[in-house]
């Protein structure tokens, strides 16, 4: 691919003409469906001992004091800075939304977790200029949103075959979007926007199941807020750089899908169409059917770990080269582990971030339950393709039983059964335990429902401050 697309160009044309009028009343609510899970998992992620550091690296480099710094009460820091944290919060557990597509060269797992990076830049960028009003802000994290969701459905899929992490790098240019918006960038120093943040866009999956795969959505975060700032400076980048020989889709992914792009930016919005997906659990996309058929097999049985002599868990290699953990010794790994996370739903019927804990993880009874479980690949499930996560489990018991489940194709959560509002305000919740009051969930929920409606984005950025008379809850360490 040597000629010019004139991506870029598009893209700062829609970026530039989107309004908050041209937002549906069904983009705008999966768009505060999205903001109210993002926000829970700030929370969740900020009491990480991951983010911890980096809040308290942060708070040691300081600086102006522009946007709060989760999990750090009132402190305040540069809004790049802040950024850097509540994105790698956002992206701490895995637990964010997940883009989804119509195209079956995208399997499950090759797009982003869409929401973090723009709803992080605009975030922290409403708080850095002050008095944002609720429906401004509404509208750069969908500017930001959108873009974001093209460019990962219009790169090959080799992008993420060879090794990159989409969400950490076309994050970027969703937080960047975001910013560029709230700053109100037009023209060339949009341009030079997606131009810097194309340099700056990177993550590599060798990091999954460690610290720095969330750091990747909080550099996104970062970097995407710098780069709009940078811009609006005068900072130059090519101005054509997500086009042409040396553009950021032939060299981060040998190329882009010509015959997609008519979509066109805006012309119907990804968030409404394919849609996106909310996680039901704090664990890799790929992992959620499998974890629904565990339970549904725990539930109709009234399994009981005891009673488990062993776990086949069969499935094709769309789950098994990515969830690529055998015997998970932490909470970072058991997000990529079928043996730990069926492990977990036998032992605690059910697998919120208060389960993924190192010493829980690597106790004796996820240990044990974790050797009694075995992963097979099944070529007749490779055989019927990679459109949709397909698998089974088999449970041998002591009294001589095999109970089998097929998981649901139909995955909970996403367009085709999503969860609903009510299960969805229970994940947010569950995300807060421990870092907010009942009362200041609840007002936060209120916010964040009525977020349009806001004079002063501030009004919510200040409901994260941690509560530090919230009491978490342990993990389960047995069935209930």
């Amino acid at each position: 691919m040597t000629e010019i697309h004139h991506v870029t160009a598009s893209a700062v044309a829609f970026i530039e003409s989107a309004t908050y009028g041209d937002l549906s009343t069904e983009a705008l609510w999966i768009g505060r469906r999205c903001i109210i899970d993002t926000l829970g998992l700030y929370l969740a992620g900020g009491l990480e001992s991951s983010v911890r550091m980096l809040a308290a690296d942060a708070a040691e480099t300081g600086g102006k004091a522009e946007a709060l710094l989760i999990g750090h009460g009132h402190t305040r820091v540069p809004a790049a800075l802040a950024a850097r944290v509540l994105g790698t919060a956002g992206h701490a557990h895995d637990w964010d939304d997940t883009q989804v597509s119509h195209d079956p060269r995208h399997v499950y797992g090759l797009l982003t977790h869409p929401s973090v990076p723009p709803l992080t830049a605009a975030l922290v960028m409403a708080q850095r200029l002050g008095g944002v009003e609720g429906k401004r802000f509404m509208l750069a994290f969908q500017t930001g949103f959108e873009v974001e969701c093209k460019i990962a459905e219009w790169m090959t899929p080799r992008h993420y075959r060879r090794g990159h992490h989409s969400s950490g790098t076309v994050g970027t240019f969703g937080a960047a979007v975001a910013a560029a918006k709230l700053l109100g960038l037009e023209g060339v120093q949009l341009a030079h926007t997606l131009g810097i943040a194309a340099s700056f866009a990177a993550g590599i999956r060798c990091n999954f199941g460690t610290m720095t795969k969330p750091l990747h959505v909080g550099r996104a975060s970062e970097n995407g807020v710098t780069a709009a700032l940078l811009a609006a400076r005068g900072f130059t980048a090519d101005p054509a750089a997500l086009d042409g020989a040396w553009g950021f889709f032939q060299v981060m992914g040998e190329g882009l899908s010509e015959e997609k792009l008519p979509q066109g930016f805006g012309k119907t919005l990804t968030i409404v169409e394919p849609g996106i997906s909310i996680k039901p659990y704090p664990s890799g996309i790929l992992t959620h059917q499998s974890m629904d058929a565990m339970l549904a097999l725990v539930l109709k049985h009234d399994l009981k770990p005891e009673q488990v002599v062993r776990i086949r868990f069969f499935a094709g290699k769309n789950i098994l080269e990515p969830i690529r953990y055998p015997l998970a010794q932490n909470h970072l790994q058991a997000k990529f582990s079928m043996p730990a996370l069926l492990s977990m739903i036998v032992l605690c019927r059910r697998a919120s971030h208060h389960e993924f804990s190192d010493d829980f993880i690597a106790g004796a009874a996820m240990q044990d339950m974790q050797k009694r479980t075995e992963v097979l690949g099944d070529p007749e499930i490779d055989a019927r393709g990679y459109d949709k996560i397909r698998s089974r489990i088999e449970v041998e018991t002591k009294d001589g039983r095999k109970l089998v489940e097929w998981a649901d194709e139909r995955y909970r959560g996403g367009p085709d059964n999503p969860i609903s509002d009510l299960d969805l305000e229970a994940k947010f919740r569950m995300c807060a335990e421990g870092a907010i009051s009942d009362a200041a969930q609840d007002r936060l929920l209120e916010l964040a429902w009525g977020v349009d409606a806001i004079p002063r984005i501030e009004m919510l950025a200040e409901q994260l401050v941690f509560d530090t008379g919230a009491a978490a809850k342990p993990p389960r360490a047995a069935a209930h």
